[in-house]
């Protein structure tokens, strides 16, 4: 025991350290399909990806994958409690392209989203918010309700956000699955390298900082 204190000290540490910072950063993507890798084996879906990345860099993070596959923002708030358990140190929360798919008025929508977020800040849980785009074909005054969404939630109550999750994938045919909405595994490369920086900064708001090469 005096061994390991003295080696420990030695080392520039305090006692009782070496674990906590050995352990991983346990965050919660928090999705649908887009989330979940619909047609993909798991270790291509986004959860997977994301954690591969930034490991890479050097941050210590465990991403659980929570998505399903055809939820909405209303499912999601609907299973809030289990899909995130206790111990989770932040949330990435990527909800709402089905809403917009089915055209669910966009305040059931900001209303679920909002509330999700409201919870999940009751239980100190940070979140950073991955927004969606409406379709074109939508209409004008539909898009411009729905688009806005994001970023007034975002604005409200200080989120990390990440202004469009499908950026360089959505209408990118080398990029979707032959339904056009879903991500290829190379689809998901490109979200996981679009997101990254910003999933960054998230990690830095929660002192998360990564490790240098060679430690």
């Amino acid at each position: 025991m005096l061994l390991f204190a003295a080696a420990t000290l030695a080392a520039g540490l305090r006692p009782g350290t070496v674990q906590a910072e050995e352990t991983p950063l346990k965050l919660v993507a928090l999705g649908d399909s887009l989330t979940a890798g619909y047609r993909l084996p798991a270790e291509a879906a986004f959860p997977a990806v994301l954690e591969r990345a930034l490991k890479a860099k050097g941050y210590r993070v465990e991403i659980a994958n929570a998505g399903v596959s055809g939820d909405t923002s209303t499912g999601g708030l609907d299973r809030l409690d289990w899909s995130v358990p206790d111990g989770t140190q932040g949330v990435i929360l990527e909800l709402g392209a089905n809403d917009m798919l089915r055209g669910t008025d966009p305040a059931v929508t900001r209303k679920a989203l909002e509330t999700i977020i409201v919870r999940l800040k009751e239980r100190r849980i940070p979140v950073l918010l991955a927004g969606m785009l409406a379709a074109p074909n939508l209409g004008t005054e539909y898009r411009t309700r729905f688009d806005a969404i994001y970023p007034d939630l975002a604005r409200a109550h200080d989120l990390v956000l990440y202004p469009f999750f499908l950026d360089g994938v959505a209408g990118q045919r080398a990029n979707t699955m032959d339904d056009g909405l879903h991500p290829t595994a190379k689809g998901v490369e490109r979200v996981v390298e679009g997101i990254l920086p910003t999933v960054e900064t998230f990690l830095g708001r929660l002192g998360q900082k990564p490790e240098q090469k060679g430690q």
